[in-house]
């Protein structure tokens, strides 16, 4: 067995079973259920962890794992920034999806 993902954000976590899942690659999950113990036990032993069963998998999994977490990175970084609407050309926070000034939506 080799460990082939480990984080603390539980969505990254279920991203990436769900991409193992579609491509039948066989896994185990370690800490699954041990959030409930952070404060009796340290953090790292409570993080949840994604292990191959079979090493032969070890080259796919994680070529899929890291281009799905460069995914990740890219769509939550684009989606920090300000941007300037091609419209009016007014400035927007990150938050807006649509230029609160002339309503087009952000592109």
């Amino acid at each position: 067995m080799k460990k082939l993902f480990s984080s603390l954000d539980r969505f990254e976590i279920q991203a990436v079973r769900s991409e193992l899942d579609a491509l039948s690659i066989p896994y185990l999950v370690k800490n699954e259920y041990a959030g409930g113990a952070v404060g009796e036990l340290p953090w790292q032993d409570a993080q949840q962890e994604l292990w191959l069963i079979d090493d032969t998998w070890y080259q796919r999994a994680s070529a899929i794992v890291s281009s799905l977490v460069a995914r990740m990175t890219q769509s939550s970084e684009g989606a920090n920034n300000d941007w300037v609407c091609a419209f009016c050309a007014e400035e927007n926070g990150a938050a807006f999806d649509h230029c609160w000034h002339c309503q087009t939506l952000r592109p």
